[in-house]
């Protein structure tokens, strides 16, 4: 689903769903493209159709250049992406294989199960001597491990080993393969004996090359730095803040909205792990560990547009990676408890509170900070349930009706 997941448009339960909804398209689309028949797969290698081959090539850069884009909007995660190991040996060998097996059956994997779907018996055959191969690998691997795993190269890029950046192959790429619809098809057009009438109703390709040779161009000509969030804010912005230090709360204004009660401006939330946050926490506070910082159960707290959010935890060392990691997403106005949750009971209840008649400053942030530790230590600031009330039952005697009468 591209995207869609990881940006939370998408319910990650729903992937396998939507994968097999969209094998199915694609499957159909194989069918109606005429992939089902072995004629026209095969016809690459005797140059009389080169559909595949446009198709690959077609799905290629396709890819590539949505990836690339993707990747610079952030919509993609690049760290996500599975990369093939090179193994020179086992690529080789694997590909003269499949390319004998491509020939002789007329069928690549995917197209095999589309024609066994309709019926096609070749097609069956096919996928029957995959599971053989398959079978054979698996019993005989010890024996095959070697070649296997021989000629180690690791997770390379074509770009890397060509020497040039990765945007100038996925231009390079684009012009390979434009040009190899150009070729493909005169070539096809001889051996076929086209008929003229027939070339000159063919649909103009013009428009679809230039916009794939604009796409080429802008990758080339966009920043080097790429973005892995749409919102995110780049890395000169934070170190500015963590400079600044505009994104530290002080204790004090911390102590003050605990103190405030139901008009706190403060959202406090405790970023250490569950077990830390049942043993002690802040009044009020909120945990959400570390490791689920980006989960979107807790957007709408880290977003809260009325109260300022503060994160914290035992030091400042884990809060500053949370704060850092959730800034970096794009959620704004988060801040730090200067000196973490050591600080805020060393500053109220260790340290002596100065106070000093000639300095009104240093006077009034003793008084309050005496004021604070009382209020803590007297439990004012633990959050108080209303306890819930035992119904009033009221027992009215009810005479017994008088024996007898008329």
């Amino acid at each position: 689903m591209g995207p869609l997941i990881p940006q939370g448009f998408v319910n990650a339960d729903l992937n396998l769903f939507f994968a097999f909804i969209i094998g199915l398209g694609f499957g159909y689309v194989l069918e109606q493209a005429g992939f089902s028949s072995s004629r026209k797969l095969a016809g690459v290698f005797y140059s009389y159709d080169f559909v595949v081959l446009r198709v690959f090539f077609t799905a290629a850069i396709t890819a590539m250049t949505g990836l690339l884009f993707f990747g610079y909007l952030g919509w993609i995660d690049w760290d996500l992406l599975y990369i093939n190991p090179t193994y020179l040996w086992s690529a080789i060998i694997g590909g003269a294989i499949m390319g004998f097996g491509f020939i002789l059956g007329g069928f690549c994997p995917g197209t095999s199960l589309t024609a066994a779907v309709i019926g096609k018996i070749d097609a069956m055959v096919f996928i029957g001597g995959m599971f053989i191969g398959i079978f054979i690998f698996g019993e005989f691997y010890n024996a095959f491990q070697s070649i296997y795993t021989g000629a180690f190269l690791g997770n390379v890029f074509v770009y890397d080993t060509l020497g040039i950046s990765r945007d100038g192959f996925a231009m390079l790429l684009i012009v390979v393969a434009l040009a190899a619809f150009i070729i493909t098809q005169r070539i096809e057009d001889k051996v076929n004996k086209t008929p003229d009438l027939e070339k000159k109703a063919r649909p103009s390709y013009w428009i679809p090359s230039a916009v794939l040779i604009a796409g080429g161009l802008l990758l080339l000509l966009l920043p080097s730095q790429p973005r892995s969030g749409w919102h995110e804010v780049s890395p000169d912005k934070i170190l500015t803040t963590m400079s600044n230090q505009h994104h530290l709360t002080g204790i004090d204004e911390v102590a003050y909205s605990l103190i405030n009660g139901k008009d706190r401006p403060v959202m406090l939330v405790d970023v250490r792990s569950a077990e830390d946050y049942a043993r002690f926490a802040l009044p009020g506070a909120v945990n959400i560990p570390l490791h689920q910082i980006l989960d979107h159960r807790y957007e709408n707290i880290l977003r809260s547009p009325d109260q300022k959010v503060v994160l914290y935890s035992n030091s400042n060392t884990l809060a500053t990676e949370a704060w850092m990691v959730a800034t970096r997403a794009g959620i704004e106005n988060l801040t730090l408890l200067d000196g973490g949750l050591n600080g805020f009971v060393q500053t109220i209840f260790q340290e002596e509170h100065i106070t000093d008649s000639y300095n009104l400053n240093v006077e009034h942030q003793g008084r309050f900070r005496e004021k604070a530790r009382n209020y803590f230590l007297s439990g004012k600031a633990v959050p108080k349930t209303e306890s819930v009330g035992t119904p009033v039952i009221k027992l009215i005697e009810i005479e017994k009706p008088v024996q007898g009468g008329c």
